[in-house]
Formats: structure tokens, sequence, C-alpha cells
């Protein structure tokens, strides 16, 4: 633990000095304080890791991953949950922790939880590890005294989000790296292959087939003017790049995109998936609606959906039930409003809206392994089509000379 010298004032106004061990600087002056004493001057004698926690985790990489965050999550749900009184379970996850900077950030979380700090008020001290979803449900949970519940549901949401991204990435991986290779071969043969080729029959006085002929100009189209398409590509990209960061055209980018006949029915049950499963952890832990609503909207990556949340969140502010809200919104699958109606009707609003989540990632999966199915075989037989044409534009020339010899 850190040592830290100390200045202070005792109930006589003598000046007093010394060295203790704290996990911060503020914990120094919290004991301090608890001794009776008025922390003048705290100064910490060693490299004080705990200290730069907040700072590393707000400038610095970020010290959960993902998955290293679930798995913490449900360390701390099942220590809570067997009795652990809390400082002892975040004293037991900082011994453990595998790097320094998770041990760091559990130190400081640890640290503001002694000095009489809630844990949702420690852990938004780490805004780049715990997001504000994360943080309002710990501290629904806190609040209705069922903390261990709260963050083993938290640690299945946090599962089920990354176990559904996996199998996304999975799904798309091996089509984009098949259009890799496609696209640099064929690349490959045009710029070089074809026109040490086309070397051979410059000679010729016989006029080269029509396919040859094509291919020819497009091989001489790749080499002349390749870096002006790629400069082109490179402008473009950064000029969308900078356009993206306006709300208004990332939003008309999104609306489009969900009007597509497949990736839109896609992207819809995904950020509809994420959202009900968001609004279900939410409301089962205790928070408003009105305020679940809004985090639950904030979720949401896609803005065409996202400004949706926000007009129905305002629908149901002056009165209207979740239901006929979310049903007004086109963009969200009829499927979520029609469990959020089951979900009114039956008093279990929160039970409901997991089912329609799981239902939708469930048909996410399939729709995206579906489409990693038909695209795989796709991309090859393209792969081969114009393969093949590079090969017949330059066997064409050969054999016709060979029957002119003839």
């Amino acid at each position: 633990m850190p040592a830290f010298s100390y200045q202070a004032l005792d109930a006589d106004g003598k000046t007093r000095s010394g060295v203790l061990e704290a996990d911060t600087a503020k914990s120094a002056r919290t004991l301090l304080r608890g001794q009776q004493l008025v922390p003048m001057q705290v100064q910490a004698l060693a490299g004080n890791t705990a200290d730069n926690a907040t700072a590393h985790s707000a400038w610095g990489r970020r010290a959960f991953k993902p998955n290293q965050r679930a798995v913490w999550t449900r360390q701390l749900a099942g220590l809570v949950s067997a009795g652990l009184p809390l400082e002892r379970a975040l004293s037991a996850l900082a011994d453990e922790a595998e790097k320094t900077a998770q041990r760091d950030v559990v130190a400081t979380v640890r640290a503001e939880v002694n000095a009489g700090a809630s844990l949702g008020a420690a852990l938004a001290q780490h805004p780049r590890e715990f997001t504000p979803i994360y943080i309002a449900v710990v501290s629904a949970g806190e609040q209705s005294g069922q903390l261990g519940l709260v963050l083993e549901r938290l640690a299945d949401d946090l599962e089920e989000q990354q176990d559904l991204s996996a199998k996304l990435l999975g799904a798309a991986l091996y089509p984009a790296i098949v259009s890799i290779v496609a696209l640099a071969i064929v690349l490959f043969l045009l710029a070089y292959v074809v026109p040490q080729i086309a070397n051979v029959f410059a000679g010729s006085k016989q006029a080269l087939p029509l396919l040859t002929r094509a291919m020819l100009a497009v091989s001489g189209a790749v080499r002349s003017y390749g870096w002006l398409a790629l400069v082109a590509i490179i402008s473009g990209a950064s000029c969308a790049r900078v356009a993206w960061a306006s709300g208004t055209f990332r939003t008309k980018v999104d609306a489009a995109w969900l009007r597509l006949p497949v990736l839109g029915r896609l992207a819809r049950s995904y950020n509809a998936a994420r959202f009900a499963s968001t609004l279900a952890m939410l409301a089962a832990a205790g928070v408003p609606i009105l305020k679940a609503l809004q985090a639950a909207a904030e979720t949401l990556g896609n803005r065409a959906m996202r400004d949706d949340a926000l007009e129905a969140l305002a629908l149901v502010r002056e009165g209207a039930p979740l239901a006929s809200a979310l049903a007004r919104k086109q963009r969200f699958p009829a499927l979520l409003s029609m469990f959020a109606r089951l979900g009114e009707q039956t008093g279990r609003l929160p039970h409901m809206l997991d089912r329609a989540a799981l239902q939708l990632r469930t048909e996410v999966q399939r729709r995206a392994l579906q489409l990693a199915t038909l695209l795989e075989p796709l991309l090859i037989v393209v792969m081969g089509l114009v393969v093949m044409l590079i090969v017949l534009a330059v066997l064409m020339p050969i054999v016709q000379l060979n029957q002119l010899v003839k």
C-alpha cells in the first residue's frame, strides 16, 4: 500500500507530521480526520499508482477490455452474493487482478468506497472503464438492496453482448478476407501479368481478340490511373469522415442504411435487441422508466433509431404507454412493441423485454449466418470468373497464332 507524508493540525492547533499508509491521498486525508486531525498537506512518498488510476483510465489505454469487464462483474457479483462485504470483495479482486492497470482501478474504487462513497459513485470516477448504463444499473442495485442480483444480471447482459458481437464478427470475417485477397490478386494480374503478356503480341500484325483488347484497356487504366484512384479514395474517405461528425449527415446515412433490403433489416434487429436488453436490465434494477428509456436510447449506434427512441421517450413522458410509443416508430420491429404491450398488461415488463431481446438476437445470428453462408461461395465464384476472363484474354491470342501457323 502506498505511503504518504502529512502535515496536520490537532485539536490544540499544533502542527503534527508523520507518515501513514493509504490507497489514495483522499483516503489518507479521511484517515487523518478520523484521528481528529485537520490535514494541511498530504504527499506521496512513493509511486502512488492508485492515485494515477483515474488519469490512466481517462487518458491512457483502457484497463478493462469488454470481455474482461464482464468477467470482473461476474466475479464481483459472486463475492457480493456470497455475503462478502463490498470492501473485502473489492480488495480480493484487486489482489487477483492480472494487470497493474486493472489493480489500480479496483484499488481506487475500493478507496472511494472506504471513504464513504457508494459503489456507483466510485465507478463513475472511471468513465472510460464503466459506461453510464453500467453505473446506473449498479446504483439502482445499491438503492434496492439487491446489488448481488443486479450485478449478476449486468454480467449476463455484458456476456450476451460480447457473444452476439463475436458471432457477427465471425460471420463477416471470412467474406471480408476473401474479398481483400480476390481484389489483390485481380489488381496484380491487371497491373503486372497482363502487360507482360501483351508485350509478346506487340510485334504481331494480327488483330487481337475483343476480350484481349478490353482487358488490355482495363490494365492500362489501372496502371495509368491507379494512384489517382487511390488518392481519390483516400480523399473521399477523409471527407466522409469529416461529414460523419455532422449529426445530420450521419442520421441520413443511418436512415438510408436501414432501408437496404437485407443489411437494413439486420441492423434494425441488432439495434432493437440492444435497446430491449438495456431497457429490460434497467427496469428490472428499479430505474425509473423515463430514465431507463433515456439511457437505453443512448446505447443505439444507429442515429435514426436513436432519434425514434427519444421521440418515444417524449410520448411516454406525456402519458402514452411504452408499447404505443414504440409502435408509432416504424424503424423498431413490431416484435418489440408487441412484447412491450404484453409486459405492460401483465405487469412483467422487464421479463417480456428480455424475451423480445432474446428473439431479436436469435434472429440477428440466424440472418447473419445465412448471409455469410451465401456470400462465401458467391465471392469464390465471382473471383473465379474474373480470373477466368483474364486467363482467356491471355490464351485467346496464343490459340489464334497457333491456328495461323498451321
